[in-house]
C-alpha cells in the first residue's frame, strides 16, 4: 500500500473521506491536524538536508505523507504515534519498509527510552511542544538539525532574544542548545481541520561542540524568568534562600552579580543566554 496513491493528503474532503471509510477521527485532545500543503511539506523535509541512511526521529505522524516523504530519501524513521487509529493505518502503509518503525503512545512518556539519533522532524501538537522541546533539552537529548511546525506564538518565543517582548526562559533554553530560524509562516488553510491560529516552520541547528551546562543552569533560568516584574537580585534571593538562609544568600547574591557585572535592579528579560549561563558557572564555582 503506497502512501500517495492510497490517500489524497491535499485534499480535506478526500481526507475526510478515508476517515470516515476507516472508522477513525481527529481527536482535538491529541491537537491533530494535517499538513495539506504539498509545498510546505517539501520545504520541511528539504531543510533537514537527509542523506542515505540517516536515522530520523517523526513526531505525530498521522497518516504518514511526511512520513512517506522521509522515507523516498532513504532516511531510518521511527515514527511517534498516540492515536491507536492512525497506528494502525500507518503500520498498513509502511510495514513492509525496513527503514520504518513506529513508536506507540504518548511521546511524552516514550521517546526517552530510545536512544539518540540525529534528527527530527515533526508536526507538534500545539499543546506539547513547547513542554516536549523543554524536555528534549532540560533532559540533554541534543539533535544535530530539527524541523518542527509550532504555534506561531511558541515559534516567536523560541527565535526571541533578549529584550523582546516575547523572551522567556524557554527562550533562553532554546538558544542554549540551538541557533533558531524560521522556515515560513503557515496559514491555517495549509492544515486540515484549519486552527485557528498561525503556524511556522521552525529550524533548530545544534551549535554546540559538546558543551556541558552546570546542574543549576536550567533550574537557575526557570527561577530568574519566575516573577518577571521583580529584579534579578530578588529571584535569586527567592531561589537560593532555602538552601542557604537569607543572610547568607544575600551575600551570594551580591557576589555573583558584581563577578558577573550584573546590575542587581536588572531584569531577567533583558539578559542573554551568555549572562545566564556566566551567573550559573559562577554558583557553581562556589559549590553551593
Amino acid at each position: 500500500m503506497n502512501a500517495e496513491n492510497s490517500i489524497n493528503y491535499n485534499s480535506p474532503a478526500a481526507l475526510k473521506a478515508f476517515l470516515e471509510q476507516e472508522g477513525l477521527g481527529m481527536q482535538k485532545k491529541f491537537g491533530q491536524n494535517f499538513l495539506i500543503n504539498p509545498q510546505v511539506r517539501k520545504d520541511l523535509v528539504q531543510v533537514m538536508e537527509l542523506k542515505s541512511g540517516d536515522c530520523i526521529w517523526e513526531i505525530g505522524p498521522g497518516l504518514g505523507v511526511m512520513t512517506e516523504l522521509l522515507l523516498e530519501k532513504g532516511a531510518n524513521v521511527k515514527a511517534f504515534e498516540i492515536d491507536n487509529g492512525f497506528i494502525r493505518v500507518l503500520k498498513n502503509i509502511f510495514s513492509e519498509n525496513k527503514n520504518f518503525t513506529i513508536v506507540e503512545g504518548d511521546v511524552m512518556k516514550t521517546w526517552q527510552k530510545h536512544p539518540p539519533v540525529p534528527y527530527l522532524l515533526g508536526n507538534l501538537p500545539y499543546n506539547i511542544a513547547a513542554v516536549l522541546l523543554a524536555d528534549f533539552i532540560e533532559k540533554g537529548r541534543q539533535f544535530s538539525r530539527m524541523a518542527v511546525t509550532v504555534q506561531k506564538e511558541v515559534a516567536l518565543r523560541m527565535m526571541a532574544s533578549a529584550g523582546s517582548p516575547d523572551y522567556s526562559s524557554f527562550s533562553v533554553m532554546c538558544a542554549s542548545v540551538y541557533s533558531v530560524k524560521p522556515i515560513m509562516t503557515i496559514r491555517p488553510s495549509s492544515f486540515f481541520p484549519q486552527p485557528n491560529v498561525d503556524s511556522m516552520g521552525v529550524l533548530l541547528v545544534n551549535r554546540l561542540t559538546g558543551e556541558k551546562f552546570p546542574e543549576i543552569f536550567f533550574p537557575l533560568v526557570r527561577a530568574l524568568f519566575a516573577s518577571r516584574r521583580k529584579t534579578i537580585k530578588n529571584n535569586l534571593i527567592t531561589f537560593l534562600s532555602p538552601r542557604h538562609g537569607k543572610i547568607k544568600t544575600l551575600d551570594i547574591c551580591a557576589s555573583v552579580l558584581h563577578e558577573n557585572a550584573v546590575n542587581e535592579n536588572e531584569r531577567a528579560e533583558n539578559l542573554d543566554f551568555n549572562a545566564f549561563l556566566s551567573l550559573a558557572k559562577s554558583i557553581d564555582n562556589m559549590r553551593l
